[in-house]
């Protein structure tokens, strides 16, 4: 296969992408603005648009209505099923459904949903949506503060005793920065609350998205008590591990080690300290809402200086 093939079958696989999967995202207008942003081609190297759009070729993407789904297994698989297996095997390994289901609605009571950061905060926002598609009751879902009883200074309690169990929801986990602060800052909290309130809670860190490292940092050093994810991300998803999935077969004229240099080069002008993702993300993911930091820059960066024109712009936290 020649490079204008490869090409035209790169950009027509886009083009299906960007119109079943992406949200138009990808309009040919922006995408021919985002390949600008590389060299043009030289007869004496290869070809920095070709390897542009092969590595976007295998972008992950997950909109509005994929999302809406992976909430729901996300209640099912992780929340709901592990305590019905509970309640099953401390009934004798009953299979009384009306009887679990009662069982269930009294746990689900004594559960409360929460997003991590503030309320502007992505993990938030799909509260909303994680709500909406489980049919859930607006008031088992609480702010951090209204955990505690309003009073911020060590004689805090919690403010609802009856509550047995928090669930934290995120979208992603990457290096796991953001749930070890969380953990570092709320839950040793709670707990003393809990204590103070003599009784005993639980508290659970679900997440959609996580990578392989970033589950295992939090298992060895968090306070949860569960920590799970509905799609965990081994070293393969990092576009230039040794076990890359994306360059396992891959067309004669796309060189690992070219693509490897070209994203680093350029990310070291957009984002000097991580030119590959934050912590050497190197991922290729991105979301209907936000693109993580972890994903490489010359997706997401949007820049003035240098001009910089993004395909999958992140939204940064202020």
């Amino acid at each position: 296969m020649t490079e204008t093939d490869l090409h035209q079958q790169l950009i027509d696989k886009i083009k299906t992408l960007n119109e079943r999967v992406w949200e138009g995202r990808a309009a040919r207008p922006i995408l021919n603005e985002w390949l600008d942003n590389f060299a043009n081609d030289r007869s004496d190297q290869p070809s920095e648009k070709l390897h542009a759009l092969f590595l976007l070729s295998n972008f992950m993407y997950f909109g509005d209505i994929e999302l809406r789904v992976l909430l729901k297994a996300l209640f099912r698989d992780l929340f709901r099923y592990p305590i019905i297996e509970k309640l099953r095997k401390s009934a004798g390994n009953t299979l009384e459904a009306a009887v679990l289901q009662v069982q269930f609605l009294n746990e689900l009571a004594r559960s409360r949903f929460m997003g991590i950061g503030n309320p502007a905060e992505s993990g938030t926002h799909l509260l909303y949506y994680f709500r909406q598609e489980n049919s859930l009751a607006k008031d088992l879902f609480v702010h951090t503060h209204q955990i505690f009883d309003g009073r911020l200074d060590a004689n805090a309690r919690l403010a609802n005793s009856s509550v047995k169990r928090y669930v934290i929801i995120d979208d992603f986990c990457g290096s796991g920065d953001q749930a070890m602060e969380y953990s570092g800052k709320v839950i040793a909290a709670m707990r003393q609350a809990a204590e103070r309130s003599s009784t005993t809670i639980e508290v659970c860190y679900y997440v959609l998205f996580a990578t392989t490292d970033g589950l295992a940092r939090i298992r060895d050093e968090s306070e949860f008590d569960r920590i799970a994810a509905v799609y965990e991300l081994d070293s393969s998803y990092q576009t230039f591990a040794e076990d890359s999935r994306y360059f396992r077969t891959h067309p004669p004229s796309i060189d690992r080690d070219f693509a490897y240099d070209m994203c680093r080069t350029h990310g070291a002008q957009l984002w000097p300290p991580f030119p590959l993702g934050y912590q050497d993300g190197q991922l290729m993911i991105g979301f209907h809402h936000n693109t993580p930091d972890n994903t490489l820059p010359v997706l997401w960066f949007d820049s003035a200086t240098p001009p910089w024109t993004p395909l999958f712009r992140r939204y940064h936290k202020m």
